[in-house]
């Protein structure tokens, strides 16, 4: 989603007036309804700030990822709510309901949320926190995937934007089989948000496939990013840019294969080097 501004640009030594189209930011208040000792409870979770579209992705990735809930089943619906708002006329408020409050974490939403909704990673002070919700490393063979498809990645993933070439100022997340071709990609102004969008679609049509399968992002990586492919135990993620030392720290430990500064002829292999094919 985008919107066009006027803009005074410099190029060729002259300046001149022209349309540029820019990627909208809106802000999205995350709610959540569920059923506690016979009585519902509606709790506001986090305000994000994300570009509009594939609203109920980005709420069911963020529900998984977070490990809020164990299962996408367990979302019984998701609907926008409130008032059309701002410049773009724009619902900015959803709501999750939960059919199985058994599975919920409750004391997660309580603990971590609560305390910071705006990042759901924020506070996790230690990698020892993850292994208390995720017990299994991801395979430490598999998927094999050949050098060549690594760095046509960033390539495939830019082609399957639609937003990116109008703006130039929006992330994408892209899922890929072994064999380098797109299953699904999001966008979003946010890293975060893309990725949290990429795997809510892909729970949702059952596509998720670790075996077989790969996660490309458009920019750097960081802890929070690392942790959220966990969750999907795919085991190997790319990035155009550069890893963090904690994204390492997180990858090493469960045996993602972390790579990154993906170039057409160049990329870096910071973990678990087994499941990239070079010769």
């Amino acid at each position: 989603m985008n919107s066009k501004y006027k803009v005074f640009k410099y190029s060729s030594n002259k300046f001149e007036n022209i349309d540029d189209l820019v990627s909208i930011e809106e802000p999205l208040e995350i709610s959540l309804k569920y059923n506690e000792s016979n009585k519902w409870i509606n709790q506001s979770l986090s305000i994000t700030m994300r570009t509009p579209g594939d609203d109920e992705d980005l709420v069911r990735g963020f529900l998984y990822n977070e490990q809020i809930i164990k299962n996408i089943d367990d979302i019984d619906s998701i609907e926008s709510y409130g008032d059309k708002v701002g410049q773009y006329n724009i619902q900015n408020k959803i709501l999750a309901t939960l059919n199985n409050s058994e599975n919920v974490n409750i004391s997660k939403i309580k603990r971590d949320f609560l305390i910071n909704s705006s990042c759901g990673v924020c506070g996790k002070s230690s990698l020892d926190a993850l292994e208390i919700i995720k017990k299994n490393k991801t395979n430490p063979l598999e998927p094999k995937i050949k050098k060549e498809v690594i760095v046509k990645s960033p390539d495939t993933l830019r082609d399957g934007q639609s937003e990116f070439s109008k703006t130039g100022g929006i992330h994408a997340s892209g899922l890929f089989n072994s064999n380098g071709e797109l299953v699904a990609v999001r966008e979003d102004v946010g890293r975060h948000n893309a990725l949290d969008k990429l795997i809510g679609c892909a729970l949702k049509s059952n596509q998720i496939d670790p075996k077989n399968q790969f996660i490309t992002c458009s920019g750097r990586l960081n802890f929070e990013l690392v942790q959220k492919v966990l969750m999907t135990d795919i085991g190997i993620m790319i990035g155009v840019g550069a890893p963090t030392s904690l994204a390492i720290d997180l990858a090493n430990k469960f045996d993602i294969t972390l790579v990154g500064f993906v170039k057409r002829d160049s990329f870096n292999i910071y973990t678990n080097n087994k499941k990239v094919i070079v010769d």
